[in-house]
């Protein structure tokens, strides 16, 4: 048995890391996925078994994850997916031109609630028209991520403005960049690294979007500096236990509840609500507002959905929670260890 981390996932194979070996492919373990729905990811710490005679290696166990990056199931409306584990920062990635705000502002809410480090990154800077155009674009997207988030953009035709990106990357660090097809995470990697080892789409003049190119989740390693995941572009971002991220994602919005009347006001029209006050004397936009409102309640139908799918497996409340104690007392550790350095 030896200990190894999944470096790459193509079409649901893991293909594993362990020191001294190339990397090699692996299966789980039947044991380990019979009767639930258990599957390593890119970034997992696992315990893997060589057979002779076997083809491919055996992932026998898992290692509880201090982080993971987790959406809802595009496929399945009342169960997860985890898409990256053991972590310590994700990117989101965003074009300069034509930013979209509504996608940023769930794409910080998914990437904070893996409890780790978030930054901003904005690509295709070049394409902006004019220098304050770009400071525009720049201060509107730190206004959305808050104080505690690092927003940056780059161009791939000044590379020297990917020096400032690589130092997000510290040795013996993972780094996940998250973004939509066509944003420019693998343009990025390849600058980091300083070769190809990404494809590139081209891009179409005018609005300077791509094509999707990276279908397959892997861990590359940046010369003097950490490794990074560039994730395919994630079409999905539905929302899974994202409390937590939403808080984070919104610290306007959350300031200002805080001081509500009531503990459950939702913000629409309740007597005392702060978060109303403030948007009627103009310290918080009301844009803010409705996306919070519009998020928190995507996720209370989504905890719904789930209840009702859960009755009608028959299962008790109690099996949900003890399934989560776990990835929630790995993380609370991890968080708690990050407090400490």
């Amino acid at each position: 048995m030896a200990r190894g981390r999944v470096v790459k996932l193509d079409r649901g194979y893991p293909l594993v890391k362990v020191e001294g070996l190339d990397p090699f492919r692996c299966e789980h373990a039947t044991a380990l996925v019979k009767g639930r729905r258990i599957r390593s990811v890119i970034g997992d710490f696992v315990d893997v078994e060589l057979p002779c005679g076997h083809d491919n290696g055996i992932i026998r166990s898992i290692e509880a994850r201090r982080s993971q990056f987790v959406r809802r199931d595009p496929a399945e409306r009342t169960s997860s997916q985890v898409l990256a584990a053991n972590f310590e920062r994700v990117v989101v990635v965003e074009p300069a031109v034509d930013l979209n705000v509504k996608r940023l502002e769930r794409e910080l809410v998914l990437a904070h609630e893996a409890g780790v480090q978030v930054s901003v990154l904005l690509t295709k800077a070049d394409l902006v028209s004019s220098a304050r155009e770009l400071e525009a674009v720049e201060r509107l997207a730190r206004d959305l991520a808050g104080s505690s988030v690092e927003v940056r953009s780059m161009s791939t035709a000044h590379p020297e403005t990917v020096d400032a990106v690589r130092a997000w990357f510290p040795e013996g660090t993972l780094g996940v960049l998250l973004g939509k097809s066509g944003v420019g995470k693998s343009s990025l990697v390849n600058l980091l690294v300083g070769q190809q080892v990404m494809e590139t789409g081209a891009v179409r003049e005018g609005d300077g979007k791509g094509r999707h190119t990276t279908v397959s989740r892997a861990i590359v390693s940046i010369p003097g500096a950490g490794d990074v995941v560039d994730m395919p572009g994630v079409r999905g971002l539905g929302l899974w236990d994202a409390d937590n991220g939403i808080e984070a994602a919104f610290p306007d919005v959350a300031a200002f509840s805080s001081e509500c009347r009531f503990r459950d006001c939702k913000h629409e029209a309740e007597p005392g609500c702060a978060v109303l006050a403030a948007v009627q004397r103009g310290d918080l936009a009301s844009v803010r507002v409705e996306s919070y409102r519009a998020l928190k309640d995507e996720l209370d139908q989504m905890r719904r959905r789930r209840e009702e799918a859960r009755q009608m497996r028959g299962e008790k409340a109690s099996d949900q929670r003890d399934s989560r104690k776990g990835a929630f007392r790995a993380r609370s550790r991890y968080n708690r260890g990050s407090a400490r350095r």
